[in-house]
């Protein structure tokens, strides 16, 4: 994200998009990965892990490495982003750098606007230090009573809750940070006083939090635990460059944190609101090209009229490849329908993330509101969505629909819609298994897949899986699926070993795997014995990556990319090819030891020769990008592939747009 934010090939707009992606990714690893460090620490955990460090030094080397990426990210912003922007018209300016009129303008619009709004807290005898919430923004300001020679310490929170985080002034295309317009008005929050000295600071909290496995009301634990996680200790505290040591030392103080907790940030604080630049009117030349889903060819008849969702899966399996084909004619278009089918008896879904703008879940209340038997799997831990998945529980359960939490111990990630459909004197399933939530908006920015099908073996399976889930039982074996807990990792680890065992010189195997991330141990040395047998292996993995490839004796037929651009790449593929023949698999699950142990997650074999073509000819395209593309050393560094001077320009993302506008052209030319 952040060398995407620097790449001046990239549109302008665009940068600021990946440089906001980037603060709040940085934000979310400080309140989870970092803050597990500090709970390792504070237990006196000093078991060293596989690299040798204890927690305490790795939590060292991260300022280093934290220090050095906000280093990287303020040049660019300050260098770069901000004063080209400005050579197009909207230009971020500093309160400093405003002349009169344009002061007095922002006076204006301090007094009439945000004045109301700001709650100064100063403390003193009888006001003790505030509360200070996790990433919320704020102004320490030192003070001084003339009358008595008194110095104070106060707080004012900057409501960018309420409030936009530039303020453009009246009549210009100038943006000043809130921040900056409340400091330079602060004399209007405290008169009477001298002010000393004020500076931005900005706090990150332990955002995790653990439910017992044996809570008695999921819904109530969780909304216990959210309250909790408000008050989770405080792992980072971002201040303003020049902050005076007088203030820091009372914020370190009063937070109850060590020195090293404290981050110099170089430039504005919290640049993940750079989204509001991003949403900018206008400077369509300052972005992509905009993308616009194409309907489903498979789901067009040959006047390019959509054919009846579950029509279409009884002529045979669907794949539909977002954000390249529409979200909304596909997987909404199959739910919608079998809402107004008066055959169909039950609809059940899965929910971890979703949109307030979804259709899907008001359709379920309208399943349930017709007599329809509706289901809704909700997981109210899915991390930052607790409270949103929480409201629609209620709204749910309140229009009739069962809903269901699953076991408190496990989150359900699966991703899989069930409708049953009364045909003559028997029932027939229909199953949607995806890599990704049922979220509108993410699928138009989110690379998944998804497979719809009325096998009768997959959809059993996936009904056995909501009866496993809403019911009391322990899942028997599956048919054709991998469901984790109980058999995902055996079921990758037999194809990776039944692959190993059939390779040859005259008939080589292959694995090709793609996800967001590979941790697992078991997983791993399953792919080193692979490399080390012959077999090719080729990873496509988004994010984290334990695997070493390269290594002399142990990977060096490992080959690991990493794309990353407009799209986020989110589908997991599996594929196996051994004796002329390939195994190919769909799901939710990366292969990390929190996804394999700790997640009801489904993987779904894709049979239909043309569908698996299809996938395979994704995963190539995918491995063969040279433009936004970087390949892992066996180092562990990830360095940026670039074409060469005779070689073809690839990149995977316009491949695909490219190819579904094709299909798309041929029904409406």
């Amino acid at each position: 994200m952040l060398e995407l934010a620097e790449d001046d090939s990239v549109p302008l707009i665009e940068r600021f998009k990946f440089a906001a992606i980037f603060a709040s990714n940085l934000d979310e690893f400080v309140m989870i990965r970092l803050a597990g460090l500090h709970d390792q620490i504070d237990a006196q955990i000093d078991k060293r892990s596989p690299d040798g460090r204890t927690a305490d030094e790795t939590v060292e080397e991260l300022r280093e490495r934290l220090m050095e990426l906000n280093k990287r990210l303020g040049a660019v912003v300050r260098e770069q982003l901000i004063p080209q922007l400005a050579e197009h018209g909207p230009r971020i300016a500093d309160y400093e750098h405003l002349d009169g009129e344009q002061r007095a303008a922002l006076r204006r619009v301090f007094m009439q606007q945000i004045f109301a709004v700001l709650t100064p807290l100063a403390v003193g005898p009888g006001r003790p230090f505030p509360y200070i919430s996790s990433l919320s923004l704020s102004l320490a300001v030192l003070l001084r009573d003339p009358q008595h020679d008194q110095t104070t310490f106060a707080r004012v929170k900057v409501p960018t809750e309420v409030l936009p985080r530039f303020v453009r002034i009246e009549r210009e295309e100038v943006y000043v940070p809130l921040e900056q317009v409340i400091a330079h008005n602060l004399d209007a929050l405290f008169p009477g006083t001298e002010i000393l000295g004020w500076a931005p600071f900005r706090v990150t909290r332990d955002a995790d939090f653990t439910v017992s496995d044996e809570a008695d009301d999921l819904l109530r634990a969780v909304e216990d635990e959210l309250r909790r996680r408000r008050f989770g200790e405080v792992v980072r505290l971002e201040v303003g460059r020049g902050m005076a040591g007088e203030l820091r030392d009372e914020l370190v103080e009063a937070l109850e944190i060590e020195q090293r907790d404290v981050f110099e940030i170089d430039g504005p604080l919290d640049l993940a609101d750079f989204w509001e630049i991003v949403k900018l009117p206008g400077l369509t030349e300052l972005r992509d090209k905009p993308w616009k889903p194409q309907p489903p060819a498979s789901l067009l008849d040959a006047d390019g009229e959509p054919i009846p969702m579950l029509a279409a899966m009884r002529q045979g399996d669907v794949l539909v490849h977002h954000p390249y084909e529409s979200f909304s004619s596909s997987v909404e278009r199959f739910v919608k329908e079998a809402v107004a089918d008066p055959e169909v008896l039950a609809i059940k879904l899965t929910v971890y993330r979703t949109s307030d703008d979804s259709p899907l879940v008001p359709a379920l209340i309208r399943a349930s509101e017709q007599g329809k038997q509706a289901v809704a799997l909700v997981e109210v831990k899915a991390r930052f969505d607790e409270q949103a998945n929480i409201a629609w529980a209620r709204s749910l359960e309140q229009a009739g629909v069962h809903v269901v939490y699953g076991p408190p111990a496990l989150k359900t990630h699966a991703k899989c819609v069930l409708v049953v459909r009364r045909e003559g004197d028997r029932v027939r399933n229909y199953v949607h298994v995806g890599t990704g939530n049922y979220h509108a908006t993410t699928a138009r920015l989110y690379t998944d897949f998804g497979l719809f099908t009325t096998d009768e073996q997959i959809c059993a399976d996936v009904a056995d899986m909501f009866n496993f889930l809403t019911g009391f039982a322990r899942p028997h074996e599956m048919r054709k699926v991998l469901l984790a807990p109980h058999a995902l990792r055996n079921g990758i680890l037999d194809e990776i070993e039944r692959t190993i065992a059939a390779h040859s010189e005259q008939s080589p195997g292959r694995i090709t795997l793609k996800m967001n991330s590979l941790v697992d141990v078991a997983c791993i040395q399953a792919l080193y014995r692979a490399s080390m047998a012959g077999v090719r292996v080729r990873l496509n993995v988004r994010g984290i990556c334990c695997l070493r490839p390269g290594l002399a004796g142990v990977s060096e037929n490992i080959e690991v990319v990493s794309v990353v651009g407009r799209f986020l790449e989110h589908s997991r593929v599996f594929a196996f090819e051994r004796d002329g023949e390939t195994s190919v698999y769909i799901g939710s699950a990366d292969l990390m030891r929190r996804n394999l142990d700790n997640r009801v997650e489904l993987v779904a074999p894709v049979e239909d020769p043309a569908l698996r073509d299809e996938l395979l000819d994704v995963l190539e395209r995918s491995l063969a990008d040279n433009t936004n593309a970087w390949v892992l050393g066996e180092d562990g560094t990830w360095r940026r592939r670039r074409a060469a001077a005779n070689e073809e320009r690839r990149n995977v993302q316009e491949e695909l747009m490219e190819l579904h506008l094709r299909r798309a052209s041929e029904f409406t030319s």
